[in-house]
């Protein structure tokens, strides 16, 4: 394997950024195992790349997400980039409004996955040779500023920031970086409603400004090919029009 190419693990590969990212990826000749529920979905993601490794997976439970980093191991030897992008927006409501169920699914897959994939990870990148690599979790503009009744989705996002802090701590005498990209209104299927019609905090409902999901992928094609010695702890990208500065 060429010393510039990166062996990439990103969830949530099958649709929307995830699709983006694990594209850019390939395309750049990255190694990049996607995994994510839907085998079907994960293999249009894959078509026509060499580089690509399916392994269907789902992220809130440990006994499968260690398949996947086995599967890593046996195949790689090693890991060099985790992207943990797996998300869902969850139950629309505001705190008295929500099913302990359905929060407990948002925080399964928000939340705990980012946990159980990050421990694999962290674990093969602490003993490999050469040692160290790269934590890129998928944040949110709701990782600091909530949308209306949206207290599931928002109240995981902002532990996702202090999983990333503490990562990037621990990960540092390690060799290992971990960042946060907090992302607003790229243009996918779970975003579609924006585009036409979005509560805003004062009560009213206006369409919001979307933008390609490719620049995201962009960005984070070039967090993966920094060298070890440098990180980016937060990056925020967005359609520059949209209301969050001064939101609320």
């Amino acid at each position: 394997m060429n010393v510039t190419e990166r062996v990439i693990v990103v969830t949530g590969a099958g649709s929307g950024i995830g699709r983006s990212i694990t594209t850019a990826l390939l395309d750049a000749g990255h190694h990049v195992v996607l995994t994510g529920r839907t085998r079907d979905a994960l293999d249009q993601t894959a078509y026509g790349h060499d580089h690509a490794l399916v392994v269907p997976a789902d992220v809130s439970s440990p006994k499968s997400v260690h398949s996947v980093f086995a599967a890593v191991a046996e195949r790689f030897g090693r890991l060099d980039v985790l992207v943990n992008n797996a998300g869902t927006f969850g139950p629309s409501g505001a705190v008295d409004e929500i099913e302990p169920q359905d929060w407990d699914r948002t925080v399964a897959t928000n939340l705990t996955g980012v946990f159980l994939c990050s421990r694999e990870a962290v674990r093969m990148m602490k003993t490999q040779t050469p040692r160290g690599g790269r934590i890129i979790n998928n944040g949110s503009l709701s990782a600091h500023t909530p949308r209306p009744a949206s207290v599931a989705y928002t109240a995981t996002k902002h532990a996702v920031s202090g999983l990333t802090k503490s990562i990037a701590l621990d990960g540092r005498d390690h060799d290992i970086c971990c960042t946060q990209i907090d992302i607003g209104n790229a243009d996918t299927a779970m975003t579609a409603g924006i585009g036409h019609a979005a509560r805003q905090a004062d009560g009213s409902v206006r369409a919001e400004p979307t933008f390609d999901p490719r620049y995201v992928a962009d960005a984070v094609t070039r967090l993966v090919e920094l060298p070890l010695d440098v990180t980016v702890p937060t990056m925020t990208i967005m359609a520059s029009r949209m209301p969050f500065v001064g939101r609320g």
